[in-house]
């Protein structure tokens, strides 16, 4: 489905690569998270991925075809994308922001068709937020919010579905919910899922595989526990902590720097 061999990219005057030599691989019913401290080039990976930056070395495929090469409305109707950040310039309707995820679908007229709405209904299922389908937009909380941007990208009935930093700015209770929806969707419609995110105990407990970034650089990929050492943490994240397992998944507990003793 989603595949990266070896992916290197510099942006224009910089003086390092922003992504030096990164592979990765997403598959039906695969959940592959990204991680890295800021600056390590996981939204670079995310354009690329998407066709929206082409690689100086190595290449990037969806569905064996090169990920720059895909037209817009034809890549949308396979990949649903829910970015970092939106903003509601407009008054809408829960149900009327969905049916935007069917847009790449309509016909040349634009005008919605029954499946459209039954697309539509079941995406509003998917994610629970079917009572929630005559609401503004403005009246949600952080949680029902990104629950509906979910829903417009399951709108598009995509094989893959790639999140920016989803869980940005909610709480516990709807940061875990929200991994718990998409672990869910995963495994009962075998989508595709890549993941960034900061959030390293949430990524090894519901993603199925990890990327560990570093200035642009893999450190580490594959199984959470795998991953996830002491010793990778600590020197990724420059910062001294503990790693436990918790229910077979490694969990991190980031400690309190030692203090200087004064003689």
């Amino acid at each position: 489905m989603l595949n990266l061999y070896a992916v290197s990219y510099r942006y224009r005057l910089a003086s390092r690569d922003a992504l030096d030599r990164v592979s990765l691989s997403v598959g039906p019913g695969q959940f592959v998270a990204v991680l890295g401290p800021n600056g390590s080039g996981k939204t670079t990976l995310v354009r690329i991925a998407l066709g929206a930056l082409s690689p100086i070395e190595g290449r990037a495929e969806i569905d064996g075809r090169p990920a720059q090469t895909w037209p817009r409305q034809e890549l949308a109707r396979i990949v649903g994308v829910v970015p970092q950040r939106e903003d509601n310039l407009f008054p809408q309707r829960v149900r009327e922001t969905v049916l935007l995820g069917r847009y790449p679908h309509l016909s040349i007229w634009g005008r919605e068709r029954a499946e459209d709405h039954a697309a539509v209904d079941r995406a509003l299922a998917a994610c629970d937020v079917t009572d929630l389908a005559d609401r503004w937009l403005w009246t949600l909380s952080g949680g029902e919010y990104q629950r509906v941007r979910v829903a417009r990208a399951l709108a598009q009935e995509p094989k893959l579905l790639v999140l920016d930093e989803p869980g940005m700015s909610l709480d516990l209770k709807h940061e875990m919910g929200l991994f718990e929806l998409i672990r869910g969707l995963v495994d009962t419609q075998r989508l595709g899922v890549l993941m960034i995110t900061h959030d390293v105990n949430l990524a090894a407990r519901f993603a199925d595989s990890l990327l560990l970034l570093e200035s642009g650089r893999p450190v580490a990929s594959g199984a959470p526990a795998d991953v996830l050492t002491q010793a990778t943490v600590q020197t990724v994240f420059s910062w001294p902590v503990s790693m436990q397992t918790i229910d077979g998944r490694p969990q991190m507990i980031p400690l309190r720097q030692p203090k200087e003793s004064h003689g």
